[in-house]
């Protein structure tokens, strides 16, 4: 099946949704549909890319895995530098869907947890500064046995993105992604997302210092050991970008 599934990924690649163009009216809300798959001419890559540009005030990113693609993490970045007040919610390790609590026996993914911890530790050691000015804001959300998985960008009051792409290296590049553009420059939709991420919010904690993240010294065994082998031989570079 292998030729098949080139040939049929060549197309997909090309592929996009195809509708008539129109202008918001007043009262109106613009819904663009999207699809995007691998690193080239993708739809879904270029939008997320062009929100975080155009955002003035304040960008909301949810992500249920921290592994951001470098032009993401660069962007951000670039934002916070220009005062943009950027705003992260994602998924404690114990919401994560890979996580095996202490005692039940260990398997291989359930090091992806802390894998991803670690790269938000050195992401917001990167931006200290910008967490203790309130330029930086990470919400880590928990709540009783439930899993996070949301993901999404809110953009100023006019622009938001639905989609199941992950935020990731493997979404950026492997994997077919589909996504809703919402243009509201009405603010039609404005108290319905504020509702909305009040919500989400209630069952998170800000993360004040990235000290705050546990280190590879307190991860059960197992962990440590495969984390540090990973470490020593680099191979941890390689599995953050195929996860």
């Amino acid at each position: 099946m292998r030729a098949a599934i080139i040939r049929f990924r060549r197309v997909l690649a090309k592929t996009h949704y195809h509708m008539a163009e129109g202008t918001i009216r007043n009262g109106e809300v613009g819904i663009t549909p999207l699809l995007g798959l691998g690193g080239g001419d993708n739809e879904v890559n270029a939008v997320l890319l062009k929100l975080i540009h155009r955002a003035e005030h304040h960008l909301v990113l949810f992500t249920p895995y921290f592994n951001l693609p470098s032009l993401l993490r660069r962007a951000i970045g670039v934002k916070i530098k220009e005062g943009c007040k950027v705003t992260i919610v994602l998924g404690d390790k114990i919401a994560n869907d890979f996580y095996i609590p202490p005692e039940e026996p260990f398997k291989t993914l359930g090091a992806l947890p802390y894998l991803y911890e670690g790269n938000l530790r050195r992401f917001c050691k990167t931006h200290q500064g910008a967490i203790d000015q309130g330029l930086l804001n990470v919400h880590l959300w928990r709540h009783e046995h439930h899993t996070f998985h949301l993901k999404g960008l809110l953009v100023d009051e006019d622009y938001a993105l639905l989609t199941g792409n992950n935020l990731n290296p493997r979404a950026w590049r492997l994997d077919l992604e589909n996504g809703l553009l919402i243009h509201d420059p009405h603010r039609k939709l404005q108290d319905q997302h504020q509702a909305e991420l009040e919500r989400i919010l209630a069952h998170t904690q800000r993360l004040d210092h990235y000290r705050s993240l546990e280190t590879i010294e307190t991860y059960p065994h197992p962990v440590q050991r495969l984390l540090k082998r990973l470490t020593r031989t680099r191979m941890d570079r390689l599995v953050n970008q195929v996860l």
